[in-house]
């Protein structure tokens, strides 16, 4: 009589009598400060920056500084199809740039700014760098000037 393993429900192969190795065994980075340029806006830097890439993206998050809109109205501002502005609207909401809100059979959207809070805390290493740059600059310019 042979004693194989028992065979999982659905078939397939038993479960190893081996540990595996997950991502939880595996050592971790020591804590401390992010690096410049890295930190938690780094895992959605990719979706803001596409969001931000489009002028009318920038423009709809500029309408949205004012208050919410209706998308209706947000629409009314570009001559494009209604359609077209709700999908630029949808890649807005899944960059989290701004939240919509239903009332009734209207769809509101308001302006969401802690992703361009974050993005600004991600690019001020970069600001400062380049203060620098052209500080080093005009003080060349200014020691050229007789």
């Amino acid at each position: 009589m042979s004693t194989a393993p028992p065979t999982p429900p659905g078939g397939g192969r038993p479960p190893s009598p081996t540990p595996t190795a997950t991502a939880s065994s595996w050592p971790r980075p020591p804590p401390g400060p992010p690096e410049p340029g890295t930190g938690p806006v780094t895992a959605t830097a990719d979706a803001l920056f596409s969001a931000l890439a489009s002028p009318v993206r920038r423009e709809l998050l500029r309408l949205l500084l004012d208050g919410p809109r209706t998308a209706g109205a947000l629409a009314a501002h570009f001559d494009m199809a209604r359609p077209s502005v709700s999908e630029h609207l949808r890649v807005l909401r899944d960059a989290g740039l701004v939240a919509e809100t239903r009332r009734g059979r209207e769809r509101h959207y308001h302006l969401e700014a802690a992703p361009l809070m974050d993005l600004a805390d991600w690019l001020h290493p970069y600001e400062r760098f380049w203060r620098q740059k052209t500080a080093a600059l005009r003080r060349v310019l200014d020691e050229e000037d007789p």
